[in-house]
């Protein structure tokens, strides 16, 4: 599979809420980076995707047909979903860069807005603070927690 298929693939994968799917495009050694997360080992970017996807009711995924950037496959995609416990509506716009080696992705950085996500996720809170690094770090610490605990609890399964 050449690799544009292999992002279109991906994101077919992401709008199936199929997070084992997607796991499986990333190599051993893989990388990931975004805006919340932070640096993720590949452990833990396959267990992200799961734990987001098992975790999504309504998410809605839609992308770009990707494109060539010097060794690089970009896309840009929107995921729309309800978020915490508010339910609270966002759309949010993300550019995402892959590099992939023998079929497997071996970096993936995704980057947004975060002040406009907070905005939508957290409402006033979000408004008020999602330009700091206080709230940026806050909403990295719980989602980073989110993710040790959902990976602690897969290995007891």
């Amino acid at each position: 599979m050449d690799n544009i298929a292999l992002v279109n693939r991906f994101y077919q994968a992401f709008s199936e809420n199929d997070g084992k799917t997607m796991a499986d495009f990333y190599d051993e050694n893989a990388t990931f980076q975004d805006d919340v997360f932070g640096k993720l080992n590949a452990a833990e970017v396959k267990a992200m995707w799961q734990m987001l996807t098992a975790r999504s009711k309504d998410l809605v995924v839609t992308w770009t047909e990707p494109g060539v950037q010097g060794e690089y496959i970009t896309t840009h995609w929107t995921a729309q979903y309800s978020f915490g416990p508010g339910k609270r509506k966002v759309v949010n716009e993300i550019d995402a860069q892959f590099l992939i080696r023998d079929g497997k992705i071996v970096q993936h950085k995704d980057h947004f807005n975060f002040y406009r996500w907070a905005r939508q996720a957290l409402g006033l809170p979000g408004f008020l603070l999602g330009w700091t690094s206080y709230l940026r770090h806050k909403v990295s610490s719980k989602a980073l927690k989110g993710l040790r605990d959902y990976m602690s609890a897969s290995m007891t399964k």
